[in-house]
């Protein structure tokens, strides 16, 4: 069976999950094809890729929410129905995909099946928990952004018969955990002035924070600010005390697994993480709507206390796989 895995490569956490999934599906008897769609990743993927496209990213700003002007400039319509046409996704037994809108629109264009296996499938699954105030235009681009035939999903909680846990990294399973007495910060969408404006003011702790907007590290007081390294992460959130973060799904996931106190900022006009954040808070995680000072209390609070989640993430992602390419097989999906 020839399948091809299409990827998006906007954000960390769809190429985190990658890592993983790749050498499953190379297990199984199939001739796998790697595509990767997007500009805005800080982890590699050590494996040959096929197609390393452009794609459609959304483009992350300095405020707390996405640069709709830049994406609005870094979207090139005419280069991107380029390469949704000149995908051969008809050469293919099988399309999976996380995400990623080229192989989607190609396979739609084609009336060809695409399968999806996602943390955005789940999202919009009618059983996942959504926000309080309904956004139809953000919930009208999550289903269109890659539209797909049959869906899997992946969410915090199994929300339903299609839904799974997390796809947790081995090197994360793996890890040796502790308490150093650090707080791991890692919020893409705020400039390193916003969010030192807002930890300067909590000075009894010690903060690592993981910027995209620096590329070397410098102190600030209590506060370290590094450039995004996928290792120095990892080893960061295994020995911090808790974990502050964007309403994404892969690093609270991966943070709550590691048994770590964690705090969620959903990003500005991301309906996805307005409903992580929905999730996250039904579950009991801390959840705060910006990085602004008037919320600096709350961000006090959830320091000084010690509110864990207890979760269990078992490692089923061969489960997951195995079910994927036999519906595949079958042509049929329950």
């Amino acid at each position: 069976m020839k399948v091809l895995y299409a990827i998006q490569g906007t954000g960390n956490g769809h190429l985190s999950r990658a890592r993983d999934i790749i050498p499953i599906l190379q297990k199984n008897n199939i001739e796998l094809d790697i595509l990767v769609s997007g500009t805005q990743a800080d982890v590699g993927l050590p494996h040959p890729i096929k197609y390393n496209l452009k794609g459609w990213s959304f483009i992350f700003g300095k405020k707390g929410g996405v640069d709709m002007w830049r994406t609005y400039l870094k979207t090139n319509s005419v280069r991107l129905q380029k390469e949704i046409k000149a995908i051969p996704v008809e050469k293919y037994n099988l399309v999976i995909n996380d995400f990623e809108p080229v192989s989607a629109w190609a396979c739609k264009l084609k009336n060809i099946n695409c399968v999806s296996l996602s943390h955005q499938a789940a999202v919009i699954a009618p059983n996942a928990p959504k926000p309080k105030k309904n956004d139809l235009l953000g919930k009208t681009i999550l289903k269109n952004y890659a539209p797909t035939t049959i869906q899997y999903g992946l969410h915090f909680k199994e929300y339903d018969d299609k839904t799974y846990t997390p796809i947790i990294r081995q090197e994360i399973r793996a890890i040796a955990l502790s308490n150093r007495n650090h707080y791991t910060v890692y919020l893409p969408s705020y400039s390193d002035a916003k969010i030192l404006n807002m930890l300067l003011n909590i000075k009894n702790v010690d903060w690592h924070v993981f910027s995209k907007h620096t590329k070397t590290k410098y102190y600030w007081h209590n506060i370290a600010v590094r450039p995004i390294d996928n290792n120095a992460f990892i080893h960061s959130m295994a020995n911090s005390t808790g974990v502050l973060c964007g309403a994404g799904f892969e690093t609270p996931a991966e943070a709550l697994h590691m048994q770590k106190k964690v705090m969620v900022i959903p990003m500005k006009g991301q309906y996805e993480q307005q409903c992580n954040a929905a999730a996250l808070k039904d579950m009991g995680v801390a959840v705060m709507k910006s990085l602004k000072l008037k919320h600096l209390e709350k961000l006090q609070s959830w320091v000084d206390g010690d509110s864990k989640i207890e979760v269990a993430y078992p490692d089923i992602t061969e489960n997951i796989i195995s079910r994927v390419l036999e519906e595949a097989v079958v042509g049929t999906s329950i």
